[in-house]
């Protein structure tokens, strides 16, 4: 008997079969499709409408003067562009290092159920509302005193902690363990080897985590309603007192009757997208240069 006739033939049963999943698979592929055009789309609508509506309010005296006073119209939001860098900065110096100890405490030396709580606890804090912790710590440091940029950052910090902890979890779970297992065989003390070889094996990584967070925290306005909102129109380094941001003069401006305020608040919209889209590409970059270090 020849071997082809020993080969079974496709009843039209089966053949029925590969027929359906093959347009299945071509209609899934169709709604993916569509559905990430739809999110380009969305996104390309909102960044030209921004950019439509705000290009005609940047000059340089808008990015380098003060507000005019109330009821004026004119002025420029160099006070909030300063009170976002101080607000942010102190933030960053606050939750960068205690979400990187965090994220390397939970990968290199909690045992697997303290990691995973670990893990766990921060995804929570991550999906909080942030409204909430602005209300938390109006509640915990607001009340009965004045608003200040460090209630800001402390509340901004609390938004950034589990981003730059677990983007520190997941980059130091890229790290290969043939790198730990030579160490220990060296005879290298565990916590040297996660400083000497771990950690900076993985640096590029660590600071996209935070670069991350930054661009996370830098367009929020919930927290900072409660807790750094009332402020001058005046330009201040001192955290120490309530700083203008950039996100709460967008709602200020845009709750505003004026068609000017209006055109600024698109304006300094288009000044916090192209700082988050700075961070963001600057980010990705440094994500991309820590797997090919870690993969190489």
């Amino acid at each position: 008997m020849s071997a082809t006739s020993d080969t079974p033939t496709p009843g039209p049963g089966l053949l029925g079969a590969s027929t359906r999943r093959k347009r299945v698979n071509r209609l899934m592929e169709v709604l993916a499709t569509a559905a990430t055009g739809l999110a380009v789309a969305v996104l390309a609508l909102v960044v030209g409408t921004v950019v439509v509506k705000g290009v005609s309010a940047i000059n340089l005296d808008f990015l380098t003067d003060t507000p005019a006073p109330f009821g004026l119209p004119g002025g420029g939001i160099a006070n909030s562009i300063v009170g976002t860098f101080m607000l942010v900065l102190v933030a960053s110096v606050i939750a960068v290092p205690i979400g990187i100890l965090i994220g390397i405490h939970a990968s290199e030396f909690a045992r697997p159920r303290v990691s995973y709580a670990v893990r766990f606890a921060l995804d929570i804090l991550a999906g909080v509302p942030t409204i909430i912790t602005g209300i938390f710590i109006f509640g915990l440091l607001v009340v009965g005193h004045q608003q200040s940029g460090y209630d800001g950052s402390i509340a901004l910090a609390i938004v950034m902690l589990p981003i730059v902890a677990r983007s520190a979890q997941e980059v130091l779970g890229l790290v290969p363990n043939s790198l730990r297992e030579a160490a220990q065989a060296l005879g290298i003390a565990r916590w040297r080897m996660v400083a000497r070889i771990v950690v900076p094996s993985a640096a590029s990584g660590l600071i996209t985590g935070a670069v991350l967070g930054v661009a996370r925290v830098a367009g929020e306005t919930a927290p900072l309603l409660f807790t750094s909102s009332i402020v001058s129109n005046s330009v201040s380094w001192n955290p120490a007192q309530a700083l203008a941001s950039i996100p709460v003069t967008i709602f200020t401006l845009s709750e505003s009757n004026s068609p000017q305020d209006h055109t600024r608040a698109w304006g300094a919209a288009l000044v916090l997208i192209v700082a988050v889209l700075i961070l963001s590409v600057s980010a990705r970059s440094l994500h991309e240069r820590s797997r090919r270090k870690l993969r190489g």
